[in-house]
């Protein structure tokens, strides 16, 4: 490296021509980097999706879901398998190792599956696809005064019209109901001309077709032969002869049936802003990117709103695009303004020429992580933003050890500048190297966090060791080239406007080296005096920010609370309610959240915004948040839910938090309501407490869970305690006569008669356009409401011959479960509850669960398994994570340190800086009034790879003293005061740079301020007993050696001088 680092300082041509090739390179890459809001992070998980029409979630369960499992769960590479069967339809998530190669995995699974011969008749065809994560961008309410036919066709007008538009490539409509054409046959008409439910089904797909014929190969060519006619209308099916009577007359399908051409039966509906509405939902996929795609659909909004009917409006809602410019643009105003304070601060304490040199490093650091993020599929959001931040201030730290170093040198020798240049920069390019790689060997390790946490820390991480590299790139080969250009007397010379500038160097150098004399000096040497003491007093701190974590005087939480934009009320009925009940139980919560509209009205200021934006009623599905990501729709009529557009969060005087407790308190108790909840979050990781339990008994898993509940309401601040077990809908449990089977009636006929009729049967599935449009054959809703229509019933015989139901079957009314959940082929309920901000601590409470609730749980229902799961899992497996990480970073760290000092004590030595990192990252959230976050936690193993540098550096130069002849006490003394410069400027910077972040009081940067607390916090106290503890160890250390040393000789095994090593 010497060679190459005195060619470089000699070149200064080719040192140019290496930063113009990085920042050039940096400059065009930069534009074609894909910008998200969070980064893109892939699933690892396979779905397979099981529809069995009409259904009970047992009988799914039974004949579908646990054939499944059995088939896959032998696969190599399957970490957790977690099932869900529900009325009409069954899914398994499909969850892999990490590392696992997930096509192969896929394909295995598929033809598992596929190879299952036992399923069901009436199932439709399994679906087995990788679970990805899609990034949304925008959303698009349709809303205005037309019927459902007319919403929905303007809707998919408007879809397949954005979806032409240059860069946009996934559009979806959602809110919508399917086509449906519905031939409605009573039992009267059926028994009035003699006719059977198949009878009708198989005159429909008689007459209903579109059959190729063939080829006729004539003299003139080929023609095709074809059989054209398919129905596609309600109007084309009434036609369709069902009987023909010996007199050559026809009964068509309209003379016996009702036809009807609509939808399906189940019933949704969406209104925005008291309108009917549907949404056009928009995602960018590949590199495409969101701000872009953003753009072309506003533009064609605008020129598409002139065209719309009278009284129908497009309303962007949850336009993710404008929070990811906002973020962006916030984070590029922090990094310039975190810019500028560094490069003030050195050009206070070094000349200009170094200061800038010195900072200049930094667009070459970024440019070349710029370059290189595609290479590693990383790109531009607000982690890798803020990673850049939080670069600022670490990435000058080597140039200053060196510019500091040289400019050293070149005071000593002014006529020899590149001389001084080449000197300084090999003097201290062992530490300086090894310092940048500790730093890199902390963030590195980020790569082995595991979790849905793990995108944040591999996006943050990779981009600062790509960074780190650069900088040390151009602090050795660039840096060095344009500090040899002149001496500091010749650039004084030059410029003498910069006379004021430097008078005011002086006395600022002036009053350091007054500060080292009077203050540092002094204290260092106490230091060293009373080392013990020293030493006793700094452990003594660092146990009482233990138990300032372990107190919960600092709170502990996956993620932060950050300001949410959009407040959401969800209502759960009891399954099978009707939707008229449950659409009067959201008529409450829209009664009640009018009334806070007008008290926020009242409360507000003149020219305030309006509190509430827009407001989205759904009844009969729920819009619903994975952990993290766009929404996608659930239906049944038994849902229902209101979401609120708020105004932008630096915009109004009230939290997301705030308006949906008091919109709880308004709503009150709603009558008939089985599960209510409010949430003002955002970024969800799962429930604040949620407990699993697991077994093979059913009820003894509801009484667990209610138990387990009612335990749960005693403890403070806990709120929307929910229980995943629910009765399903009642259910008619069919039983054959013995009469049946004399009759030549099996129970699987009795059963497929009885679902002709109330489900219906499925005549064919036609592509009408671009719908595909289920055509079934049942009895009139009249005859479907009630369970005397279930009596009323007439079975066929195979000759024909209708019987009543009653004569051949009983029916007994019975209720099972609303849908059955198992984990590994083991059923599971979950109980779930939210958290008061500030009402309670999340760990804390899960603690007195795992050590007091829970072991009376067990003892009281034994063969029951619980855990957590929500954000306490997720919490769990990411410091799981963490701490694996951290461990390989302590141990490469300590190898990096040892190997250029050539001791293993010394780098132990240096290793008791990083304790204090983590006692200034506590005490910074303590007065700052954060919790302490994953991020917090991450910035805490960041500040172990930045604060050994110092005392690596110091150390060093301890060393080289002590080489000259110095005795370990002076050197320790003036190598602390000859390396306080350098010290303490790398650690104010790192700090300063991070100052704008940590002011920053939007909701952008609520998820990040915990990770710059602890690196800038860290930084700073850690920076104080590494000018103080680590001499005094180091003295310690010879203490210790000395009196081993002493034994030694008494014992006569040893003589010799004493060192340090």
């Amino acid at each position: 490296m010497n060679r190459a680092i005195e060619w470089f300082a000699g070149n200064h041509v080719a040192a140019n021509l290496l930063m113009l090739a990085i920042l050039v390179g940096g400059a065009l890459t930069a534009p074609t980097i894909k910008q998200t809001i969070m980064p893109d992070f892939d699933l690892d998980r396979v779905s397979v999706t099981v529809v069995y029409p009409g259904a009970s979630p047992e009988e799914i369960e039974k004949s579908v879901t646990i054939r499944i499992e059995e088939a896959i769960e032998d696969i190599e590479g399957i970490k957790e398998i977690t099932s869900s069967a529900n009325e009409g339809a069954t899914n398994l998530i499909i969850e892999l190792e990490n590392g696992t190669d997930l096509p192969k995995v896929l394909d295995e699974i598929e033809s598992r599956v596929d190879g299952i011969v036992s399923f069901p008749e009436e199932i439709e065809d399994p679906i087995v696809t990788e679970l990805q994560f899609r990034m949304g961008v925008l959303d698009i309410a349709i809303h205005g005064p037309l019927d459902e036919r007319s919403l929905k066709r303007l809707g998919q007008r408007t879809r397949d019209e954005i979806a032409r538009l240059p860069g946009v490539s996934q559009v979806d409509l959602v809110g919508t109901r399917p086509y449906e054409i519905s031939i409605e046959v009573s039992e009267e008409a059926l028994q009035s001309y003699g006719l059977r439910f198949d009878d009708v089904v198989a005159a429909v797909r008689r007459s209903s077709i579109d059959m190729p014929g063939g080829i006729v190969r004539t003299e003139g060519g080929e023609i095709l032969l074809r059989t054209d006619n398919q129905a596609y209308h309600g109007g084309d099916f009434e036609g369709i002869p069902v009987l023909t009577r010996a007199d050559g007359t026809r009964v068509t399908v309209g003379q016996i049936a009702n036809v009807i051409d609509g939808f399906e039966e189940n019933v949704k509906s969406t209104r925005f802003d008291g309108e009917p509405a549907v949404f056009v939902q928009v995602y960018r996929v590949g590199r495409q990117q969101a701000l872009e795609v953003a753009a072309r659909v506003h533009d064609y909004l605008e020129e598409a709103r002139p065209r719309l009917p009278d009284g129908v409006r497009f309303t962007v809602w949850d336009d993710d695009s404008r929070y990811l410019g906002d973020r962006i643009d916030m984070m590029l105003t922090n990094a310039k303004m975190g810019f500028v304070l560094v490069l003030l601060l050195l050009a206070i304490f070094l000349e200009f020429r170094v200061a800038f040199w010195v900072a200049m490093g930094l667009p070459v650091a970024i440019a070349g992580a710029l370059m290189v993020m595609p290479i590693f599929g990383i790109g531009i959001n607000v982690l890798t933003v803020f990673a850049f931040i939080m670069a600022l201030g670490i990435l000058v730290d080597d140039a200053i050890v060196t510019g500091e170093n040289i400019f050293t040198h070149q005071l000593m020798t002014p006529d020899d500048p590149l001389g001084a240049a080449i000197r300084g920069t090999q003097e201290v390019a062992t530490p300086v190297v090894f310092g940048v790689l500790t730093t890199i060997a902390a963030f590195a390790p980020f790569a082995l966090i595991e979790g849905d946490a793990k995108f944040m820390a591999t996006a943050m991480g990779g981009v600062m060791c790509a960074a780190l590299f650069f900088s040390l790139v151009e602090s050795k080969f660039v840096l060095p080239a344009h500090l040899a250009r002149g001496s500091g007397a010749d650039h004084e010379s030059r410029f003498q406007v910069s006379r004021a500038w430097a008078a005011f160097q002086q006395r600022v150098n002036a009053g350091l080296e007054s500060f080292l004399e009077r203050v540092y000096r002094p204290a260092v040497e106490g230091a060293i005096e009373w080392r013990y003491l020293t030493v006793a007093i700094s452990i003594a701190i660092f146990l009482v920010t233990l138990g300032l974590v372990a107190g919960g005087r600092v709170k502990t939480v996956m993620m932060p609370s950050a300001e949410a934009d959009t407040v959401h009320a969800r209502i759960t009925m009891p399954l099978g309610t009707p939707v008229g009940e449950t659409e009067d139980a959201i008529a409450r919560l829209d009664a009640a959240l009018a009334t806070l509209r007008a008290e926020l009205e009242e409360e507000s200021r003149p020219g305030d915004p309006p509190v509430v934006s827009h407001v989205l009623t759904m009844v009969g599905s729920h819009r619903g948040m994975g952990p993290i990501g766009r929404p996608g729709e659930i239906g049944q009529p038994h849902l229902g839910q209101i979401s609120v557009e708020l105004s932008p969060s630096e915009e109004r005087r009230i939290r997301s938090s705030e308006i949906a407790d008091r919109w709880r308190e308004l709503s009150g108790s709603i009558p008939g309501v089985e599960e209510l909840v409010f949430s003002g979050k955002i970024m969800h990781f799962g429930d604040p407490i949620a407990i699993e339990l697991r077994g093979e008994d059913i009820e003894q898993l509801k009484a667990a869970s209610a138990f387990v509940a009612e335990s749960l309401a005693r403890f403070p601040g806990i709120h929307d305690i929910r229980d995943s077990y629910r009765d399903g809908k009642q259910q008619l449990e069919i039983e054959i006569r013995p009469e049946a089977e004399a009759l030549g009636l099996s129970a699987a006929e009795v059963g497929r008669q009885v679902r002709q009729a109330f489900y219906g049967a499925e005549v064919q599935r036609i592509q009408r356009g671009q719908d595909e449009v289920k055509v079934m054959v049942r009895y009139p809703a009249s005859e479907r409401r009630s369970l005397r229509d279930v009596e009323n019933l007439r079975v066929r015989l195979a000759d024909g011959t209708a019987v009543p139901f009653p004569s051949v079957a009983r029916a007994r009314l019975d209720r099972g479960p609303a849908s059955l959940t198992r984990i590994d082929r083991e059923r599971r309920v979950q109980v779930t509850a939210d958290l008061d901000e500030g009402a309670g601590n999340a760990v804390e409470i899960a603690e007195v669960i795992r050590t007091e609730l829970m072991p009376g749980v067990l003892a009281r229902f034994p063969g029951i398994r619980w855990g957590f799961q929500g954000e306490q899992k997720e919490m769990q497996e990411a410091m799981g994570s963490l701490a694996k990480a951290a461990i390989v970073a302590l141990l490469s760290i300590f190898i990096l340190i040892a190997v250029p000092l050539r001791s293993y004590l010394q780098a132990i030595v240096i290793m008791l800086t990083i304790p204090f990192g983590y006692v200034g990252a506590v005490w910074g959230h303590f007065f700052t009034g954060f919790e302490m976050s994953f991020l917090s936690w991450t910035g805490v193993m960041a500040v172990a790879g930045v604060v050994v540098n110092d005392s690596l550096v110091l150390v060093t130069f301890m060393n080289r003293l002590r080489e000259a002849g110095e005795d370990t006490r002076n050197a320790a003394v003036l190598s602390g005061i000859r390396r306080f410069r350098p010290i303490m400027l790398t650690s104010a910077t790192t700090f300063v740079g991070l100052v704008p972040v940590m002011l920053e009081t939007s909701t952008q940067a609520q998820f990040v301020i915990p990770m710059a607390i602890s690196l800038a916090f860290g930084v700073l106290v850690a920076t104080f007993f590494t000018l103080l503890m680590i001499p005094a160890a180091m003295l310690i250390v010879e203490d210790v050696k000395s009196a081993g040393l002493r034994l030694l000789r008494r014992a006569g095994g040893l003589s010799g001088q004493p060192g340090l090593s």
